[in-house]
């Protein structure tokens, strides 16, 4: 007779398996909250502590961690194996199906002490998975109540696993397990403030397999993150296609730069630079003025709203052509104005403080930074210049340095009355971005303001700035030769501040 060990936290599924387990003459062993559900349901299940003759003991802490459970999992069916077995009154296991104490959903609840969380550390589940997985030529290990169906088709069609199916599922073992310890180190990194860890673990769970990657050629999927927090991963689609590789990264841009602002805010971008953004006393307003900002690169772009979208600025918004909008709320009349247009890609996301570490891959390792934040307030400019910006430009400066934090660098962005009029991205040299942003403006560009991801190491561009009649800069400061860029900044009558902060972005 055949042995399988059921040990699960998520009962989803685990009596029709245990039954049609039970129908292939397997015997079944379970524990805890596992056997009383099977007991329940009618199955003819063996308690673990019958099993090895200890009981459970240290409120569960040790139930399985035992050779009775382990020496029958582990041991190769060779003659060797079996007469060890056979000396110390161990029956072999074939199948274990167990799946681990729900650590991510504990981290996640409101309040949740470290005592709590260590409780729901799994030691004995990981522990027969492993040596389930390791063993896995001679047993069958499963994981996931969606590996309960084929896992029975198999033993009921053929009798077994095929050896291709068996590694598959050791597969899934070792990388449940490690998902898993991934998420505890997370958590205790976050506890300890210890965010870069000699070695750093990083796990995500499937959300899909994209269509293809950033070009049709390559291949490509979404994961998210098993750390506690909403992100992307976790936005409803209301609306539309599934996002594409590009649509994951540019609605990303989107999402993080109109977070920013705590007025009504809308941001249009394309590839992953804002084309327009705006704010203003009411959410279509913004969204008037941002797409006004440059309608040209708007087309086939993704808006970002942070306010619940309501009819009239769904209205204004349905009509050019866009990838996907997303949003923390929609309207019950607006959502019905956008699923008019069936391609349209609709996100639905709350608005959270979301801190995780950025990382960026690169031939054999990658790159972790945190998040690039600042809280600048006018109070932290520094006027370098004799004429001071006038209250409301320093409104608009506080406004251009949130928006050129998201542009790819080199970055300028020119603005005013809380608008981009126009943006400047990932030019070799900063002029070259500055000149591009204000021919964008054009002689909009009379009396609005500028900001400099980065400091001038010339003065050419507060010259080329002024050619257009900007009124005010802000940048970080700290060239060699700052004294040339304020004294053309003089010369000019333009305002400058610095802010002590670079914003590169690459």
């Amino acid at each position: 007779m055949k042995r399988a060990l059921l040990s699960v936290s998520n009962k989803e599924g685990i009596v029709d398996f245990a039954r049609g387990l039970e129908k292939l003459g397997f015997q079944i062993v379970s524990t805890g909250g596992t056997y009383q559900t099977l007991l329940e349901a009618g199955v003819k299940v063996i308690k673990v502590s019958d099993l090895t003759g200890f009981p459970e003991i240290l409120d569960g802490r040790v139930k399985t961690l035992h050779p009775k459970v382990h020496g029958g999992i582990l041991a190769r069916r060779t003659a060797e194996h079996l007469r060890q077995l056979q000396d110390n009154e161990i029956e072999t296991i074939d199948l274990v199906c167990v799946n681990l104490y729900p650590f991510r959903e504990t981290v996640k609840k409101e309040g949740v002490s470290l005592e709590e969380a260590i409780e729901n550390i799994d030691i004995g589940g990981p522990t027969m998975i492993r040596s389930a997985a390791k063993n896995y030529q001679d047993v069958i290990v499963v994981v996931k109540p969606e590996l309960y169906q084929p896992v029975l088709t198999a033993l009921q069609e053929k009798g077994d696993l095929a050896p291709d199916q068996r590694l598959k599922l050791a597969l899934e073992a070792f990388s449940h397990t490690a998902a898993y310890d991934a998420m505890i180190t997370a958590y205790l990194s976050g506890i300890t403030g210890s965010l870069f860890t000699d070695n750093y673990v990083l796990a995500g769970e499937k959300v899909y397999e994209l269509r293809y990657g950033e070009n049709p050629h390559q291949k490509a999927c979404f994961y998210r993150n098993m750390t506690p927090g909403l992100g992307l991963p976790d936005a409803r689609q209301l609306n539309g296609k599934e996002l594409s590789y590009n649509n994951i990264i540019d609605v990303q841009a989107a999402w993080a730069l109109v977070k920013e602002f705590s007025e009504p805010a809308c941001v249009i971008i394309k590839h992953t630079n804002p084309c327009g953004t705006a704010i203003a006393p009411e959410l279509d307003q913004a969204y008037e003025r941002a797409f006004a900002a440059d309608p040209k690169s708007a087309y086939g772009g993704i808006i970002a709203f942070n306010r619940p979208v309501d009819q009239k600025t769904a209205e204004k918004a349905a009509g050019p052509f866009m990838e996907a909008i997303i949003a923390p709320g929609y309207e019950e009349t607006a959502l019905s104005i956008f699923q008019n247009k069936k391609n349209l890609r609709v996100l639905q996301l709350p608005i959270q403080e979301q801190r995780d570490l950025q990382l960026k891959s690169v031939d054999g390792g990658f790159v972790l930074q945190e998040t690039d934040e600042d809280a600048l307030t006018a109070e932290d400019l520094q006027v370098v210049t004799d004429k001071g910006p006038s209250p409301e430009q320093i409104k608009d400066l506080l406004f251009a340095w949130k928006v050129v934090k998201h542009v790819k660098s080199n970055a300028i962005v020119v603005a005013k009355n809380y608008t981009t009029l126009g943006v400047g991205a990932g030019q070799m040299n900063r002029v070259g971005s500055a000149a591009i942003a204000l021919e964008q403006g054009k002689e909009k560009c009379q009396g609005a303001v500028m900001a400099s991801d980065a400091f001038f190491p010339f003065n050419d561009t507060v010259e080329l700035a002024a050619r257009y009649g900007i009124k005010a800069i802000i940048q970080p400061g700290g060239s060699i030769r700052d004294q040339e860029s304020i004294d053309e900044c003089n010369r000019h009558g333009i305002a400058m501040v610095f802010t002590g902060l670079r914003h590169f972005k690459h």
